[in-house]
C-alpha cells in the first residue's frame, strides 16, 4: 500500500493506494530562476531566434509598438520592455515614435498609476502607454478559418510591431506568449469571439501547438497583422524568470514552450480509470472557476468513461456570477457546450471546458460545498477522497489503475 499526500484546504490529507493499483505519480519540477533579470533579456536580443536582431529591423522606422500584456497576467513588462526600448533608441528610433500599448482584450482599462507599475517608471515618462480600445479596431483580412482580424487602430498603423508577454501552459489554445499579445490582447470583440468558440474544437488544448486549431489560428492573425519580433519571458511556479526568448514569433515561441514542457509537461503511455488530483491547496482551489485548471489537466489522463477524483476546498464557491449561471442552469453538461456555440461569453467559457471534461468522465468532488450544490452542477460529491477511490476501485475492479496529480493546476499529463 501506498500512502500519498495531498494539499487541501490550507494543510494536507492522505490517501492510500494499493500498490498493484498505482500507475504513477507525476510532480511538475521547476527550473532556478535566472540570477540578473535583465541581462537575460538583453542576452536574448542580442541572439534572436530565426530573425534579424532588432536593432536592424528598427533601423529608419517611424512609429514603433511594443505589446504588453495588462494587470491581470503575470508577464514581467517591467524587466521585458526596458531592454526593448534601449534597444530602439540605439537604433535611432526617438523616444516619441514608440507607444506601448496593453493588450486588454476584454479586462477593465489600467489606472496611469498601474500603467507605471506595468512598465515601470522610466519607461512610462519616456514613451506614450495606452490601453487598447476594443471599440477602435480596423479591419486587417480574415484568417483561413474565418476569423475576421480587426486590431485596435493604433497598433494596426504601426512600421514595427513588438509582441512581449510570458509562456505557461493555456488550456485550449497551447500556450500563452507569442502572437497571443495580438489576438485577443489588442484585437476586438468580434475577433476575440470567433477565435475563442475554436476552444471546443478537437486539437485544443494545454502544451500542445502544432495542429491546435485555436493557436494556429491566432498565429494566422499575427501574420495579416504583422506582427515582427516577440520578446516572451518563461516564468516557473514562483513567478520567477527561467528563460526569456526573443525573435520569429513562431519560432522563438517554440523554444520558450520546450522550457514550460520541461518544467510542467508529463509523457504517459495510457490513460487511466481513475485520476486523483489536488489542485495544490488554497488559494488554487479558492473557488471552482480556479479549480477548473486542475480539472482539465486530469482530464488528459483519464480514458472515457473514468473517473477523476477533484480535491477543491471552494471556499468562495463557484467563483464567477456568469460562469454560476450557466452551471446551475444547464439541465445536463452538453448545454453548456451547445449555449457556447451560440453565444461566447466569458466566464461562461469555464462552464463549456468543464462540461466538457463532465460529458466523458464522472467526477468526484471532495470540497466544502453543499451537497446538493455538487449534485446540481453534475459532480459527485465526497466525503474524502479515500471514500472516493474505494468507491471508484470497486467500480473499475482489480486491475484499474490510478494516477496522482498532487499539483494538478500546474502539472499537464500528456499521451504522445
Amino acid at each position: 500500500m501506498s500512502t500519498v499526500k495531498l494539499k487541501y484546504m490550507s494543510s494536507y490529507v492522505d490517501v492510500d493506494i494499493p500498490d498493484k493499483n498505482l500507475y504513477a505519480v507525476l510532480n511538475p519540477e521547476d527550473l532556478p530562476g535566472v540570477i540578473d533579470p535583465f541581462r537575460e533579456v538583453r542576452e536574448a536580443l542580442d541572439k534572436p531566434i530565426e530573425s534579424i536582431p532588432l536593432k536592424e529591423m528598427a533601423k529608419s522606422k517611424k512609429n514603433v509598438v511594443i505589446l504588453a500584456s495588462d494587470i491581470t497576467r503575470p508577464s514581467p513588462s517591467h524587466i521585458l520592455v526596458p531592454p526593448i526600448v534601449e534597444e530602439l533608441k540605439e537604433a535611432g528610433v526617438e523616444y516619441s515614435d514608440i507607444t506601448v500599448v496593453f493588450g486588454l482584450g476584454y479586462h477593465r482599462q489600467h489606472t496611469e498609476e498601474e500603467k507605471k507599475k506595468l512598465v515601470g517608471e522610466e519607461v512610462y515618462s519616456k514613451v506614450r502607454c495606452i490601453d487598447h480600445d476594443i471599440n477602435d479596431c480596423v479591419y486587417l483580412g480574415t484568417t483561413k478559418r474565418g476569423t475576421p482580424v480587426e486590431v485596435f487602430r493604433p497598433v494596426a498603423e504601426s512600421d514595427l510591431l513588438i509582441a512581449t508577454g510570458n509562456l505557461e501552459f493555456h488550456y485550449k489554445a497551447g500556450y500563452s506568449g507569442g502572437d497571443k499579445a495580438l489576438l485577443p490582447g489588442v484585437c476586438s470583440k468580434k475577433t476575440i469571439e470567433t477565435n475563442h468558440v475554436m476552444m471546443i474544437r478537437p486539437g485544443t488544448m494545454p502544451g500542445r501547438a502544432q495542429g491546435n486549431p485555436m493557436r494556429e489560428d491566432i498565429e494566422e492573425a499575427g501574420r495579416i497583422a504583422g506582427v515582427d519580433f516577440i520578446v516572451n519571458a518563461v516564468l516557473n511556479s514562483h513567478k520567477e524568470i527561467v528563460k526569456v526568448v526573443a525573435g520569429d514569433p513562431v519560432k522563438a515561441h517554440r523554444e520558450g514552450a520546450k522550457y514550460i514542457d520541461k518544467m510542467y509537461k508529463r509523457n504517459i503511455e495510457e490513460k487511466v480509470d481513475v485520476v486523483v488530483a489536488s489542485c495544490g491547496g488554497f488559494p488554487k482551489d479558492i473557488n471552482l472557476y480556479q479549480a477548473q485548471k486542475g480539472l482539465e489537466n486530469a482530464s488528459y489522463a483519464v480514458r472515457d468513461g473514468g473517473s477523476i477524483i477533484l480535491l477543491a476546498e471552494c471556499r468562495e464557491g463557484l467563483g464567477e456570477a456568469t460562469f454560476e449561471d450557466w452551471m446551475m442552469r444547464a439541465k445536463t453538461p452538453h448545454d453548456c457546450v451547445e449555449w457556447i456555440q451560440q453565444e461566447f461569453k466569458l466566464g461562461a467559457h469555464k462552464a463549456a471546458v468543464i462540461c466538457m471534461v463532465l460529458e466523458r468522465a464522472k467526477v468526484y468532488l471532495v470540497s466544502g460545498l453543499d451537497e446538493n450544490l455538487v449534485r446540481d452542477i453534475f459532480f459527485i460529491p465526497a466525503k474524502s477522497v479515500q471514500q472516493a477511490l474505494d468507491k471508484a476501485l470497486k467500480e473499475y475492479g482489480e486491475k484499474a489503475k490510478v494516477l496522482v496529480l498532487p499539483y494538478a493546476n500546474s502539472t499537464l499529463p500528456y499521451v504522445e
